[in-house]
C-alpha cells in the first residue's frame, strides 16, 4: 500500500511531457471526423463512447498520441487517427478541452457506496481514495495529465475500470490504474462509475 501511495505522490509531482500548443479553433476543422461517435460538441449520443467536452486538453492529447503509435489499443479507433500529426493532436484536444463538460445524473441506489469508494477507497482492500488524483469535484489533474471523470458514461468507465484490471489496457503511469482496478468488484466499479456521472 505505501509503494502505491508512493508511486502516486511520484507520478502527480512530473509534468511528464512536452506538447505542442493547441488552438480550439483550429482543432474544431480536424475534429469533424471524431463526432460521429464522440458528437459535434464532444458529447457522445452512445455511452460506449467516452465524452471528450471539457476534459483536460494534456489528457486527450496523450490518449490520442498513444492510440496513433500503438501504445494504447482501441480498435474502434484504428484508422482514424493513423495520419494524425502531433500539431493535429494537439489542436483537437484544445478544441475538446474548450468546451463544456456533460452533466448527468447518478443512480440513486449506487451514489452512497460509489461517494464511499471516491472520497475514502477502502484501506481494507488496498484501494486509495479516487480523490487523491481525480479531485474532490472529479476535475482531475492537468498538469499530471489526470483525466476529469465527473460526467463520464458510467458505461465507458466501468469498460476502462474492467480493462486497467485485466491489463488489457496499460498505459497509465506506474500501473497505478492498473493495480487499483484489479483489486475493485464488478460491483464496485459500477458504483463509482455511476457516482462520477453524476459528479460535478
Amino acid at each position: 500500500m505505501k509503494k502505491l501511495f508512493l508511486g502516486l505522490a511520484v507520478t502527480m509531482s512530473m509534468v511528464g511531457y512536452t506538447h505542442a500548443a493547441g488552438v480550439p479553433q483550429a482543432g474544431q476543422a480536424k475534429s469533424a471526423v471524431c463526432a460521429a461517435c464522440h458528437g459535434a460538441e464532444g458529447v457522445s449520443m452512445v455511452p460506449t463512447f467516452p465524452n471528450l467536452a471539457g476534459q483536460h486538453e494534456s489528457y486527450l492529447a496523450k490518449q490520442i498520441r498513444e492510440i496513433r503509435d500503438g501504445a494504447r489499443v482501441v480498435p474502434e479507433m484504428a484508422g482514424i487517427v493513423d495520419h494524425l500529426s502531433d500539431q493535429d493532436i494537439a489542436d483537437i484536444a484544445a478544441f475538446y478541452a474548450s468546451k463544456p463538460k456533460n452533466l448527468g445524473q447518478a443512480d440513486p441506489a449506487l451514489v452512497e457506496k460509489g461517494r464511499e469508494l471516491y472520497r475514502a477507497g477502502d484501506m481494507a482492500k488496498g484501494i486509495p481514495a479516487c480523490t487523491a488524483c481525480h479531485n474532490p469535484t472529479g476535475m482531475g489533474n492537468a498538469l499530471a495529465a489526470y483525466p476529469t471523470v465527473s460526467g463520464q458514461h458510467p458505461t465507458y468507465a466501468v469498460t476502462q475500470l474492467k480493462k486497467f484490471a485485466t491489463g488489457e489496457r496499460n498505459n497509465d503511469p506506474n500501473a497505478m490504474m492498473r493495480t487499483i482496478a484489479a483489486k475493485m468488484s464488478d460491483a464496485e466499479m459500477e458504483a463509482v462509475a455511476s457516482y462520477l456521472y453524476g459528479l460535478h
